[in-house]
């Protein structure tokens, strides 16, 4: 019989936490996910995110033309030429919560960085961090250790007035982490492009714009738009719009300089005005989806004490361009204004560029066309897969968060929330005895999916499995309807697997491009090896992981090579789709062509692409391990 644990619930078990405490003991209620770099929403992208936010806050009030960004072994160094933080409040400023000038409207009139939270985070969850405020021939510093002050000074200084902030991400926390510099650099470009006038130095290089968002269009557009960008900017808010014949929208969101990367009130405004504005002025009653296919643009707004959704300000959540909670008071709603501001400003654009109208009329008529000729094709294949009783068969869905009963979903549901996308009844089945039922499904392919880049579209929406597919993801008719957070490729670690992979990701980067823009779409990285002795067992996803297990095990290895996700058993497979799963984020730079991609991986075989696969093949030595056992 278990033996009896009793708890007793008395004034000793009630806890107070000190300081920053409680930052470093639920770190994801701050900065989102943790993470090791390779993705742009881990959390130190984040800690660097909030110190320039606060830089980026002094140069919107008027004071500092340049910040320095430095990056080097992972240590981060920031400095900017604003007002400095005033010099009796430095350590405060930094280490006790809900402290910091933000509170007050009058000195952050529309700030990015969170009040009283964003500097305090970042000392707590970093090794070290150090600052320094420059005031007037004065400085004032403090040194601390994982949120903890060590020591700290004032004295007199010729540095320019300004803060210093160093830091270095706590190693503890972020395992094996290190910048990826191409996040950080897109992160930098998109300050400049927002703050027009502020020059940012990354690493030694500089970066700044003289035409805001029209800039980050003209420089990110990967294909040639149908007419020169249409660039409009009001109080508060900047526009761009333009469109190509690609699918989907890519449409940029910004709010006070903030990258809201899923969007939000302000862009589904955006998306709404668009469609509003364009029907109103050809007084024709034109689908909002047609509106907007092919649609390259940006938004950026101004409000005051923006709320997002998460953490991390990804998405917008405020409701009004200004309110006080306290009492109720509140200014226009975002969806008015912004559709009061691009219904006038496009309306009037228009009316004086006549030369743009017949080719977006054109383009919403060509749209028009093709939607109803294949959403026709697509309602009658799902008919057929419905009756047939196909759907059943191929999705095992979640138990819990996308269950139609369940109307309150958290933060934390959605972003957990996932779909495996496989190949084969083996590692279909495997992956489900595996999976936490509750936000994790799984999706089975059959066999190899068509080529959606050679093939017709009228081809590809008469295709059973990713008509299905398309209907397990629930983004028929908007991508807003999305129903899972992440959507993982899981395939083998082998030739078909590998063509497979390629197979789906050409129907996304074609049909679908903002799952990818979105950062929704990753790829499964599973064990190639298991090094084990009679004590441990070590799961090897490269060939030095491998090297490196055999030598600290030592003696008595057997090593396994995996050479398909069925080999795996769903004992072994739970322990890596769980909190040790490894993605890698199938990420497309807004500059690169998709239409080039695609010609080059799944088109002709050009000699372009056999030099390319000779360079990068790897010898079977390499894939295969002569000392298994």
């Amino acid at each position: 019989m278990a033996e009896e644990v009793q708890t007793n619930y008395t004034g000793e078990t009630i806890r107070t936490l000190e300081g920053v405490q409680h930052i470093r003991m639920r770190p994801g209620m701050y900065i989102g996910r943790l993470g090791d770099g390779r993705n742009p929403s881990d959390g130190i992208y984040v800690l660097l995110k909030e110190i320039v936010d606060n830089s980026i806050d002094e140069f919107a009030m008027g004071f500092g033309k340049q910040i320095q960004i430095g990056i080097e072994d992972n240590h981060v160094r920031v400095r900017d030429f604003g007002r400095g933080i005033p010099l009796d409040a430095v350590v405060r400023a930094v280490s006790i919560l809900n402290t910091g000038g933000k509170f007050d409207d009058k000195v952050f009139k529309k700030s990015v960085g969170l009040n009283g939270v964003g500097t305090k985070a970042v000392n707590a969850l970093s090794e070290s961090f150090y600052v320094c405020s420059h005031r007037d021939g004065e400085c004032a510093w403090a040194r601390f250790e994982r949120g903890e002050l060590k020591e700290s000074g004032r004295e007199s200084t010729r540095e320019k007035n300004g803060t210093l902030v160093e830091f270095f991400p706590d190693a503890a926390l972020f395992k094996d982490f290190s910048f990826n510099m191409d996040f950080v650099e897109t992160m930098v470009k998109n300050y400049s492009y927002l703050k027009k006038g502020l020059t940012l130095v990354f690493n030694g290089v500089s970066y700044k714009s003289e035409n805001g968002l029209l800039d980050l269009v003209n420089e990110n557009i990967s294909e040639e738009p149908l007419y020169p960008p249409v660039h409009l900017e009001g109080e508060d808010i900047e526009i761009v719009l333009t469109h190509g014949n690609s699918y989907g929208e890519n449409i940029s969101s910004f709010v006070n300089g903030q990258n809201t990367r899923d969007g939000g009130t302000h862009l589904a405004a955006y998306r709404e005005a668009i469609a509003k504005t364009l029907k109103e002025f050809f007084k024709k009653n034109y689908a909002p989806e047609d509106c907007r296919q092919g649609v390259v643009g940006a938004i950026s707004i101004q409000i005051q004490e923006p709320t997002f959704e998460a953490q991390t300000k990804m998405k917008l959540g405020s409701t009004y361009m200004w309110e006080k909670p306290a009492t109720g008071e509140h200014g226009q709603t975002i969806r008015s204004f912004v559709n009061d501001f691009v219904s006038k400003a496009l309306d009037d654009y228009l009316t004086v560029h006549k030369e743009l109208v017949p080719v977006i009329e054109e383009k919403i008529k060509s749209s028009q066309q093709e939607r109803e000729e294949i959403s026709g094709i697509q309602k009658k294949t799902r008919e057929r897969n419905k009756k047939a009783n196909v759907y059943n068969r191929k999705l095992r869905d979640c138990r819990y968060h996308f269950n139609d009963k369940v109307t309150e979903k958290t933060q934390e549901d959605i972003e957990a929330s996932s779909i495996f996308i496989t190949e084969g009844d083996s590692a279909s089945g495997t992956i489900t005895k595996a999976r936490n039922a509750n936000n994790q499904a799984v999706f089975s392919l059959r066999g190899k999916p068509i080529n959606c880049y050679k093939e017709s579209h009228r081809k590809v929406a008469e295709n059973e499995e990713l008509n299905l597919l398309v209907s397990a993801l629930g983004v028929e008719d908007d991508l807003e309807n999305l129903r899972y957070n992440n959507i993982i490729v899981a395939t083998d670690a082998d030739d078909d697997g590998m063509h497979i992979r390629m197979l789906v990701l050409t129907f996304f980067m074609k049909y679908y491009p903002d799952l990818i823009r979105r950062g929704h779409v990753h790829i499964l990285q599973t064990p190639l090896f298991r090094v084990r002795n009679k004590k441990e067992n070590r799961y090897c996803y490269s060939i030095d992981e491998k090297e490196k297990a055999v030598k600290d095990l030592k003696n008595g290895v057997e090593i396994t090579r995996f050479k398909g996700l069925g080999e795996i058993s769903s004992n072994e497979f739970a322990d890596f789709i769980g909190e040790n799963m490894r993605l890698d984020i199938v990420k497309l730079a807004d500059e690169e062509s998709i239409s080039d991609i695609m010609a080059f991986y799944m088109g002709d075989n050009t000699i372009e692409r056999q030099n390319f696969i000779r360079a990068n093949l790897r010898s079977e030595e390499e894939l295969e391990d002569i000392n298994i056992q």
